[in-house]
């Protein structure tokens, strides 16, 4: 059975329950080393690939993470849908702790991330009005209320440079904006993705609310440890019911061809040396 799904775990989601015939897979790419080994297995008759986005221990700070190298990896593996989950914080009082959010829009407030696989010869300008996949996201959202989790499909999420977290002043200018979460890594996975023909969706898990609220002070860090652990669970059932409901069929969203109109280079221009790099994503627009 091939490969078409991937899921990446965010904190507190360091493995996929239900999994059969693990086994561990390690994934060289151009860009360096992904997170962690690839756990590939049986999940709800369909073969899946999981990574723990922060490496198992929870030992890579969201500005260490190799974005390139663990989109990239699931792109060699044969992915086309990644399943995204990520601790977040609240920006609004309706999106409690322990709610999830699917959000369809995003804010960048990162500082000097690399968020392309392009440059070095190879210009690539992507369309990114829409930076998730719909398709997946309803997905997600049918499987949170499958799985009885108090959810909310569509919504923004601002994604900042961490990792301290936001001053009241920042939390505040952000929720005047009318972000809904706030979180330290779904933007550049998405842009990643996109660039990569996979479509992409997150599943945001409400931890806390943000340094905002008035009840903030109150909010300890066992507290969130303990959301952490029952967001977890509950993504674990959410991920279950979302492979088992996922039709492998024919892409039909735009994602698969997403770099169809975005390559600007001369083709005859591009370097040897990167083409060997992005051959994998350019290959079926630049044969050579």
């Amino acid at each position: 059975m091939s490969l078409k799904i991937g899921i990446i775990g965010g904190s507190g989601l360091y493995s996929m329950p239900g999994f059969t015939g693990q086994q561990e897979v390690r994934v060289e790419t151009p860009f360096g080393d992904p997170s962690d080994p690839y756990v590939v297995g049986e999940l709800e008759g369909k073969t899946v690939a999981f990574l723990a986005r922060h490496g198992r221990g929870h030992r890579i700070s969201p500005s260490e993470l190799n974005f390139r190298a663990n989109i990239y990896g699931f792109k060699k593996l044969g992915v086309e849908y990644i399943f995204s989950l990520s601790a977040v914080g609240s920006l609004k009082a309706e999106h409690k702790p322990l709610d999830f959010v699917i959000p369809d829009q995003f804010v960048d407030r990162t500082r000097g991330r690399i968020s392309t696989f392009f440059g070095e010869g190879l210009v690539a300008h992507m369309s990114f009005a829409d930076p998730v996949c719909p398709h997946v996201a309803k997905v997600l959202y049918e499987a949170c209320v499958e799985s009885g989790v108090n959810a909310k499909l569509g919504g923004t999420y601002l994604c900042m440079e961490g990792p301290a977290f936001s001053t009241k002043a920042e939390s505040n200018l952000y929720r005047s904006w009318g972000m809904d979460v706030i979180g330290m890594t779904n933007l550049q996975e998405a842009k990643l993705a996109r660039e990569a023909e996979i479509c992409y969706s997150t599943v945001a898990m409400v931890t806390d609310y943000d340094c905002w609220h008035e009840d903030h002070d109150a909010v300890t860090v066992a507290d969130i440890i303990h959301n952490l652990t029952q967001n977890a669970g509950n993504a674990a059932k959410v991920v279950q019911s979302a492979v088992r409901n996922l039709q492998l069929t024919p892409r039909t969203c735009g994602c698969g061809e997403a770099l169809r109109y975005a390559l600007i280079t001369d083709p005859k221009t591009v370097p040897a040396a990167t083409y060997a790099k992005l051959e994998l994503l350019v290959g079926k627009y630049i044969p050579r």
